[in-house]
C-alpha cells in the first residue's frame, strides 16, 4: 500500500508537470510571464550572494583558474607533436637516424607536459577541496547564526527536522558549486578556447566540420538543464519535509506509542520517502537522457572529421598531419564541451539546495536593534505596561488593554484559567514578542528601544515544560553563566534542593543527562531548571508554574529558595496551585486576555470577585482529595 500511494502521488507529480511551475518564495504572481520573470529574477539573486560568499576568497579562485588554463595548455601540446610525427616526421626524406631522434624529442616533451598536466591538475584539485571546505563552514555558520536569530513564529514553521536538513545537506550540496559551475566549467572553457583557435588556424573548414553540430547541441543542453532543476528543487522541498516529520516523530515518541502509531508513521515516512526517491530518480533519468545525446555526438563528431578530412586530403585541401591532429583534438574540444555541459547537470541539485538555503536568509530576523538602541540599565527600578494589546493573528487579539505598573523588586502573580494569556504577557516581557499595541517600558524606556541582548541578560525564564540539553549536570545548571565555579554551582543546587538527589547520580555533577534530560525524572529536571535560573542572577525572573512538578515537601523547601532569590528581583509568576502566590506584591487576575482583578491576595479575597472564587475552588478540591 505505501508503495501504491507513492506511485500515485508521482504519478500526480508527473501529470501536472508540477516541476515546471515557477517558485516563488513569498509571491505568487498569477500572470505566468511574470511567474517565470520573477522566478529568474529570484535565481540570480541567490547566485549574486552566493558569489559574494566566495568573493574574500576571489585571490584563491583566479590562482585556481589559471592552474586549469596551464593544465589544458599543456595537454594542448600533445595532438600537435603526435600529429607532427605520425603526419609530417615519419613519411618525410629524413634518415633513420634523424627520425629516431625526433621522435625522443617529441616523446620527451610530450612526457613532460603530461607530468606538468597531471601536477596542475592535482595542486589544483587539491586547493579546490580546501577551499570549498572553506566555504561550506563559513556558509553554515552564517546560516546557523541567521536561524537563531529568526523569530519564534518562523523557526515553528521551519520545523527542527527542516532546520537539520537545511544546514548539513542543503550546505553541501550548495558548496558543491564552486567546483561545478565555476572550476570544472572553467577548466574545460579554456581547453576549448586552445583547441577552437588551433583547429582554425591550421585548417579552417576542416574546424567547421567539428564545430558543426555543437552549436545545436549546447543549445538544446542549455533548455534541457531548464527543465531538471526543478524536479531536483521539488525532491529538496520533500527531503526537508520528510527529516522534519521524522524529528517530530522521534521526539513525541511516547505519544506515538501511546496512540498506538507506530504503523501509521511508518507507512507515512515510508510513502513520502519512496515518492521523494521517485522525484530524484526522475531528474536523474532526464540527466541522462542528455547525456546519452552527447555520447552519441562525440563519436559522430569524429566519424565527420574523418569523412570531410577524407575529402580535403583527396582534393589537396588538408595534409595528413592536420587530419591525424585533428582527430585528437576534436576530442580536446568535444569532450570539455561535454564536461561543462554535464556540470550544468550536476550544477542543478546544488541550485536547488543553494536557493533553499538562501530562503532562510531572505526571512527578516528576529526583533533587529534599532540604529539609536541603548543599552539596558544594570538596575531595573520601574516596568510600566502602557495600554499593551497583542495579535498572534490579525483580528485576534489574545491581550486586550492591558495597564499595569510594577516597582522595581515587586513580585508579580498572573493567574486565571487556561487560555486567559498569562504566557503570552510573560512572552512579552521575555521580548520573545513585541506589542501589537501600546508598550512596555523599563526605567521609562520602550523594550524596542533598547539592545535585545543586553536586554536578555537581565532576564532568566523557568518554565513549566523544562528543556534540558544533552550534557552534564554541571553544564545544564551553568548554562546561563559559563563562567561559574563548582563551588557556585552547588550552592544554586542547594538553594534549588536539588543537590541531595545530584549527588546520589553516578557520576555527581558531571552525570550525562541525556537529550532532554531523560534520564532524570520531571520533578528533577525542574529543580535542575530552578537552579540554572538562580546561578543566573537575573534582574527580571519569569516563572511559568516552576513548581508544578514537585511533591508537596520538595514545593515547600523550593518555595522557601524562591522566597530568597525574589528579594531585589522583579519578579513574574504564573500559577495555577493559587497557595504559591498569596505572598505575591501583585496579583493581576485575568481572563480572555483582560484583566478582571489587580490587588494583593487579602485585597482580593475580601472583594470577592473571581479571585475569591478561584481560591475557595482549590480549598474545596483539597479538602475533598485528602
Amino acid at each position: 500500500k505505501p508503495l501504491a500511494s507513492s506511485r500515485l502521488r508521482y504519478r500526480k507529480f508527473r501529470q501536472e508537470k508540477a516541476w515546471l511551475k515557477p517558485h516563488v518564495p513569498g509571491d505568487h504572481p498569477q500572470d505566468d510571464k511574470q511567474r517565470k520573470r520573477a522566478d529568474k529574477d529570484e535565481r540570480r539573486a541567490y547566485l549574486r550572494e552566493y558569489y559574494a560568499l566566495i568573493r574574500p576568497y576571489r585571490s584563491v579562485v583566479i590562482f585556481l583558474i589559471t592552474l586549469g588554463a596551464l593544465a589544458a595548455a599543456c595537454q594542448a601540446v600533445h595532438p600537435y607533436v603526435f600529429g607532427y610525427i605520425l603526419g609530417e616526421l615519419l613519411p618525410g626524406d629524413y634518415t633513420g637516424p634523424e627520425k629516431l631522434y625526433w621522435i625522443n624529442i617529441g616523446a620527451l616533451i610530450m612526457l613532460v607536459t603530461v607530468v606538468a598536466g597531471l601536477l596542475l591538475n592535482m595542486t589544483r584539485n587539491i586547493r579546490t577541496i580546501a577551499l570549498n571546505h572553506k566555504i561550506v563552514v563559513r556558509l553554515r555558520r552564517r546560516l546557523y547564526r541567521h536561524l537563531l536569530q529568526l523569530p519564534l513564529s518562523d523557526l515553528y514553521e521551519l520545523k527542527t527536522g527542516t532546520v537539520v536538513s537545511r544546514v548539513s545537506g542543503d550546505v553541501d550540496k550548495a558548496t558543491g558549486l564552486l567546483q561545478q559551475a565555476i572550476m570544472s566549467p572553467a577548466a574545460a572553457l579554456f581547453e576549448v578556447i586552445f583547441a577552437t583557435v588551433i583547429l582554425f588556424v591550421w585548417n579552417w573548414k576542416l574546424a567547421l566540420a567539428a564545430w558543426i553540430v555543437l552549436p545545436p547541441m549546447i543549445v538544446l543542453s542549455l533548455l534541457w538543464v531548464v527543465r531538471i532543476r526543478p524536479i531536483f528543487r521539488s525532491a529538496g522541498r520533500d527531503r526537508n519535509i520528510i527529516d522534519g516529520r521524522a524529528t517530530e516523530t522521534f521526539s513525541g515518541i511516547r505519544v506515538v506509542r501511546s496512540f498506538r502509531r507506530e504503523p501509521r508513521e511508518r507507512s507515512d515516512y515510508t510513502i513520502a520517502d519512496d515518492t521523494m526517491i521517485r522525484k530524484r530518480l526522475f531528474g536523474m533519468y532526464n540527466a541522462m537522457a542528455l547525456d546519452a545525446v552527447w555520447q552519441f555526438i562525440l563519436p559522430l563528431s569524429i566519424v565527420m572529421i574523418v569523412t570531410a578530412g577524407g575529402y580535403l586530403y583527396v582534393y589537396g585541401h588538408a595534409d595528413l598531419k592536420q587530419i591525424i591532429a585533428f582527430q585528437l583534438y576534436t576530442s580536446k574540444l568535444l569532450f570539455p564541451i561535454f564536461r561543462i555541459v554535464n556540470s550544468l547537470n550536476q550544477t542543478q541539485e546544488s541550485m536547488a539546495a543553494l536557493e533553499r538555503v538562501f530562503e532562510v536568509f531572505r526571512m527578516d530576523i528576529d526583533k533587529p536593534d534599532a540604529p539609536d538602541a541603548i543599552e539596558a540599565p544594570m538596575l531595573v527600578e520601574r516596568i510600566a505596561f502602557d495600554h499593551v494589546w497583542f495579535e498572534y493573528q490579525e483580528g485576534r487579539p489574545v491581550i486586550e488593554d492591558f495597564d499595569l505598573d510594577v516597582s522595581g523588586g515587586a513580585m508579580v502573580a498572573f493567574v486565571g484559567p487556561s487560555g486567559a494569556g498569562k504566557t503570552t504577557m510573560t512572552d512579552l516581557i521575555a521580548r520573545f514578542y513585541d506589542p501589537t499595541r501600546g508598550s512596555i517600558r523599563v526605567n521609562g524606556t520602550d523594550l524596542r528601544e533598547v539592545k535585545l541582548a543586553s536586554y536578555r541578560q537581565l532576564l532568566a525564564v523557568v518554565q513549566q515544560e523544562v528543556f534540558l540539553f544533552d550534557g552534564s549536570v554541571h553544564q545544564n545548571i551553568a548554562y546561563g553563566k559559563r563562567s561559574a565555579s563548582r563551588e557556585a554551582v552547588i550552592d544554586a543546587a542547594r538553594r534549588a534542593n536539588a543537590h541531595s538527589f545530584i549527588d546520589e547520580l553516578p557520576h555527581g555533577y558531571d552525570t550525562l543527562i541525556g537529550e532532554r534530560g531523560v534520564k532524570l525524572s520531571g520533578g528533577q529536571r525542574q529543580r535542575i531548571s530552578i537552579a540554572r535560573a538562580i546561578l543566573a542572577d537575573p534582574q527580571i525572573l519569569i516563572l511559568d508554574e516552576a513548581t508544578s512538578n514537585l511533591d508537596t515537601e520538595s514545593e515547600r523547601l523550593i518555595q522557601a529558595a524562591l522566597d530568597d532569590l525574589y528579594a531585589n528581583r522583579t519578579t513574574f509568576a504564573i500559577a495555577h496551585r493559587l497557595s504559591t502566590v498569596t505572598h505575591a506584591d501583585i496579583i493581576v487576575v485575568m481572563d480572555e486576555g483582560q484583566v478582571i482583578e489587580v490587588g494583593k491576595h487579602d485585597e482580593l479575597m475580601a472583594a470577592g470577585g473571581m479571585y475569591f472564587n478561584m481560591v475557595q475552588r482549590q480549598r474545596e478540591f483539597a479538602a475533598t482529595d485528602a
